[in-house]
């Protein structure tokens, strides 16, 4: 008798574990040899194993084709008609507009123009690129007042310090120390008026602004498809009338229309919008530049009182030196 080598075993008795957990789980399922071999008893070709081998494979009874739900193709057909209508719409428009915009750029084809419109949106833009600078500019000196105040500071610990390490020199450090405490604080006195003012210019330029001039694309896009659709009719109009030109123009009268109430919507909401805007402007910009020039104002003049004056005027509160937040120039 031939010995049995340990991981023959081993195969043996795994193999066996998972014959008996398959029978188990699939109840007339087995296991299936799939060519006689050596470790295979005879009759190992058959539905089930015995003794399963390291060449076994799970056996499963064939199973039914599940048939698709009643009703399933249509709802599968009527999705792919839709996403199909909306790409071929979306071409469309897309054709006509490219066609309009040309024959404007190449001095073709006319363009609706409101002259009033237009010109409040070109200074609008002008105005926003204007503001842009003076953002630029104001963060530009924070940061500068932000490393006096620092430099101002160590300063005044160095001479505090040497007031105590020099008897003969005590009093011109101590006076000397103070002045630079003083300045420092009134820096950041002066730090937290300008980080307010940049703060608002920031609102308005980046927020207040820009949310008018997407409401300007809007309106614009709608010009060019009001534009591109007044052309097709007009072309269409002046076409033969048969049976087919008779019902491509009315449906080109209702896209025309269609367009048309949408282009006098968004011109009506970008005439209120700049209207709006142009009173807040005025409103903030008014109460911000009052704010730095009185604190700017006060610095210079070495004026504490009037300068914490100017912040209470606004409101504005400053930071506490201990507070474990990042700093305003951090935050910027």
């Amino acid at each position: 008798m031939m010995p049995v080598s340990p991981v023959l075993g081993m195969c043996s008795e795994l193999g066996m574990l998972l014959w008996k957990q398959q029978l188990q789980a699939e109840g007339s399922g087995g296991w299936r040899c799939p060519v006689p071999c050596g470790c295979c008893p005879p009759g190992a070709g058959a539905r089930s194993c015995p003794h399963p081998c390291p060449c076994a494979r799970p056996w499963a009874a064939p199973t039914t084709p599940r048939t698709p739900p009643p009703g399933g193709e249509e709802v599968v057909r009527g999705i792919a008609v839709e996403k199909f209508d909306i790409v071929k719409k979306w071409g469309i428009n897309t054709y006509k507009c490219t066609k309009q915009l040309l024959s404007e750029r190449f001095g073709r084809g006319s363009r609706t123009v409101d002259l009033e419109l237009e010109t409040q949106i070109e200074l609008l833009r002008e105005t926003k690129r204007k503001y842009e600078s003076v953002l630029h500019l104001a963060r530009a000196l924070t940061a500068h007042l932000y490393s006096l105040v620092q430099t101002q500071h160590a300063l005044g610990d160095a001479f505090a310090d040497l007031s105590q390490k020099s008897p003969e020199l005590q009093e011109e450090f101590g006076y000397n120390a103070e002045t630079q405490k003083l300045l420092c604080k009134n820096g950041e006195t002066l730090l937290g008026a300008v980080n307010f003012f940049v703060s608002s210019i920031n609102t308005l330029v980046n927020k207040t602004m820009e949310d008018t001039l997407m409401t300007v694309k809007q309106y614009e896009t709608a010009r060019l498809e009001y534009d591109a659709y007044r052309t097709d009719l007009e072309e269409l109009s002046m076409g033969p009338r048969d049976a087919g030109a008779v019902s491509r123009l009315d449906a080109a009268q209702s896209q025309f229309q269609s367009h048309k109430d949408k282009y006098e919507k968004l011109r009506a909401d970008v005439a209120i919008k700049l209207k709006f805007l142009e009173e807040n402007k005025i409103k903030v910009m008014h109460k911000q530049l009052l704010l730095f020039h009185n604190a700017i104002s006060a610095y210079f003049a070495g004026n504490q009182q009037q300068l914490e004056q100017t912040l209470k005027q606004f409101n504005i509160k400053l930071k506490t030196p201990g507070a474990e937040k990042p700093s305003w120039l951090e935050e910027q």
